[in-house]
């Protein structure tokens, strides 16, 4: 019997688990963002709750743990940046600890339990405020102790032209210290900055695309080149890394007509020719991370 995390920057969202059938949810604690004591506290709270004392933890989170250091970047909670975190849980809580990037969770949940199923090599793709992914092959994840396979969000990668006629595309600042990464023009945010840069108009991305579907012909521009943007560094990463099968999560996962436009596109790109949708919502619209924890700490991949 285990207990599953996902750690947000507002929430701790847990679970138990005694197998991918039976993930039974936790009540909501708020995050300690600068006080690593509060937090250990918050996940034993989780235990007492649960009435267990679990073998093993596992957590899903919004940062990348570096696979030599151990050390984890998550700037969202200041009291977890930075630190060798397994490490420092394992000691406090006696126990072993697993953590992987929420991506990688979600990449994780979808091979178990969702769109994935049945497939060897599922590539996870996150559409939410920014872009993410995370690699599973045989049912495990590639990030088993750390690293950045599946970030296909960042470097730069964006064309400097799109659409039909093209359009020059500024190469935007991103986060990470780039310029032109798809995070940037990709997803909720990036499709917001996209808009802006076209038609010189601020619209929050749910505005933009419900417009797109209505018939604006400004918003449908908006899509166009933010799926001919999308689609040729996605299409690379599936050459790349074979997978047969990409579930997309995230808010934007949520606008079908989307998802299947990037698909299309998509399989015009790559070598292999498919003839069923390739890249295709998640089917865990339950708390992908939280389950993806769960499957991690069941079959204790902590390579």
């Amino acid at each position: 019997m285990i207990v599953c995390f996902d750690i947000g920057g507002s929430a701790i969202k847990g679970a138990v688990a005694t197998s991918p059938d039976d993930i039974r949810p936790l009540t909501r604690r708020p995050t300690p963002l600068h006080d690593f004591d509060a937090f250990v506290a918050a996940l034993e709270d989780a235990f007492a709750e649960a009435g267990i004392r679990p073998e093993r933890i596992a957590l899903s989170i919004a940062g990348v743990v570096d696979p030599e250091t151990q050390a984890i970047t998550v700037a969202n909670i200041p009291c977890l940046d930075q630190r060798p975190l397994a490490r420092d849980l394992g000691n406090r809580l006696q126990m072993p600890v697993l953590i992987a990037n929420d991506a990688d969770c979600f990449a994780l949940a979808e091979a178990g339990l969702g769109a994935g199923r049945g497939h060897r090599i599922v590539f996870g793709v996150i559409l939410g405020t920014g872009v993410g992914g995370g690699l599973v092959a045989n049912g495990r994840l590639i990030n088993g102790q750390g690293g950045f396979a599946g970030e296909w969000g960042h470097g730069p990668a964006v064309a400097a032209t799109a659409g039909n006629p093209p359009v020059a595309i500024p190469a935007f600042a991103c986060g990470c210290g780039q310029s032109g990464c798809v995070d940037t023009i990709g997803a909720a945010r990036g499709m917001e900055r996209l808009h802006q840069a076209l038609h010189k108009e601020t619209l929050p991305s749910h505005d933009i695309t419900a417009r797109w579907q209505a018939g604006d012909p400004d918003a449908a521009r908006t899509i166009e080149v933010l799926v001919d943007l999308v689609s040729s560094p996605l299409a690379l990463a599936i050459n790349i890394t074979g997978a047969t099968i990409v579930p997309v999560g995230g808010g934007l996962s949520g606008v079908t007509s989307l998802i299947e436009a990037i698909d299309r596109t998509v399989r015009t790109r790559i070598l292999r020719k498919f003839d069923r949708p390739l890249v295709v919502p998640g089917e865990c619209r339950i708390e992908p991370g939280l389950i993806g924890a769960a499957l991690l700490a069941l079959t204790g991949d902590d390579r």
